[in-house]
Order: structure tokens, then sequence, then C-alpha cells
């Protein structure tokens, strides 16, 4: 399936990591300001709590230390963390989710039914409903690092796209050929497996262009993370089918400028 227009804008947890835009990660404020700035798409975060809740973090404790998976929903909502259904509510209707799912290692020995994909599920399959295109194009996929996770989510939800994000900085070599090996529509990329602009040539490196041709024949999409603008536009020139960024009005720009 086609997930995306490429070239394609996904705002990092909304507007960007920490605060740095002027807002909260992952805030209904920042996912607002991040489609205000150009973004068709928003990546969020989604963690388990101790009470079966999924909320909306990307680090797996909260500022004092506490991991989440240890403390109840409440607890989150009092540190300001939004509930899955609310990070919905508040991304519009017409703008695609990246939902990056954060497993716990309490998922290798709990019950099913409290792991994370699985209480993800139901809220997915309702969302993915109320975000299709009238012809048929998904309006949100799942990512994750953790292919078990993706695994689960293909098969109690076949419908939705799925991209695996192998570590930060992995090799594309494993990247491509894992993605499809797992049965990916998409392949995430750390944009420092690629090469940054300025960064040393590294023996056995492929080229953007190559790695992206590769994926594409293998029938996958490719997202990269977390690129600035001058990267964003050499990537997606080079046929990257979409970039999560943090500089969503920087990289707006500088693919319009492309």
């Amino acid at each position: 399936m086609t997930v995306f227009d490429a070239p394609e804008v996904i705002g990092h947890r909304g507007s960007g990591r920490g605060t740095e835009s002027g807002f909260r990660e992952n805030s209904a404020e920042s996912y607002l300001a991040a489609v205000g700035a150009g973004a068709r798409w928003i990546e969020i975060d989604v963690r388990r709590t101790a009470d079966d809740v999924l909320v909306i973090h990307h680090d797996a404790a909260l500022a004092d230390g506490r991991p989440i998976v240890d403390v109840s929903a409440d607890v989150c909502r009092r540190e300001g963390l939004l509930t899955l259904e609310e990070a919905f509510a508040a991304v519009p209707a017409v703008v695609g989710v990246d939902v990056d799912v954060k497993t716990v290692m309490e998922d290798a020995t709990d019950p099913p039914e409290r792991r994370t994909a699985s209480l993800l599920l139901p809220a997915l399959r309702r969302e993915a409903e109320r975000r299709r295109t009238a012809s048929g194009r998904e309006r949100v996929f799942v990512c994750s690092f953790d292919p078990a996770a993706l695994l689960a989510v293909r098969a109690g939800a076949p419908e939705i796209p799925l991209a695996w994000m192998p570590f930060v900085r992995n090799p594309l070599d494993q990247a491509v050929a894992g993605a499809a090996g797992l049965g990916c529509d998409l392949v995430a990329i750390d944009a420092r497996s690629f090469g940054l602009t300025g960064d040393a040539p590294r023996p056995g490196r492929r080229e953007v262009a190559y790695t992206v041709g590769i994926a594409h024949r293998a029938g996958l999409e490719v997202v990269t993370w977390c690129p600035d603008p001058v990267d964003a536009a050499r990537f997606t020139e080079a046929g990257v089918d979409a970039v999560v960024v943090d500089d969503v009005p920087g990289v707006v720009a500088a693919l319009k400028e492309h």
C-alpha cells in the first residue's frame, strides 16, 4: 500500500523534541503548532502505565525518574501527559498520525492482553477508520524499534501500515532487509545512518539514492528521522518519502526551495 504523497513532513513529537519550539513535546499545543507550520503528519510516542492506560511520552520515565510502567495514569495526568485518546483527539482528523510504540520489558512476561501492542489495538483500529481517506488511503501507521510489537499489530490489525525502526545509527543493510523480511510497509532510518552533511565518508556506506532505490524495489516506503532542513531537502531529493523532523517550519521552507 502507498502511505505517503512524497515528500511528507512529519512533526517529531509534534513540533519537535523538548521545548525548543516553544511548546512542550507531545502536547496538544505542539501538535497544532506543527500542523500550522505545514506538517501533514504528527509522530506520537505511546507507553503503558501500571494500570494499563496508554499515555504519550517519549522517555521511559517521568522527569523525577519514576518509570511510567510503574505509575498510574492519574500520576501521569498530574505530570501533564496526554492519554492516547486525548492525543488522537488533539490532532486534526485530516492529519496523519505516526504511532511510535514504546514497549517495556514487562511485555516479555505479562499476559498477552496487558502488553503494550495489545492495549493499543482497539484504539488504533478506531483511529485508522476515522482518518482513512475517501479513496482508502491509510492516515495512521505504526512504527517501533520492537519487531514483536509490529508483528502483534499485523496480526490484530492487518490493515495498518507498519514501519520498522531498527535502532539508532542502524546499518542500512540490516534496516532495509530487515523491514522487508518482517513484511513492513515502511522502513524508518536514522538520518545519521544515511550520513549527515559534513560527515566524513564511511567505507561501505551506500548513497542515499541507492538505499532508497533498493527499499522501493522491495516495496518499502522510506522514512528518516531526524534530519535538519539541509539534510531533509537532500534526502527527499534522493527519493526519501517522508522526514520526521524537529524544525517543521525550517524543513517545510527547505523542501519548497527544492
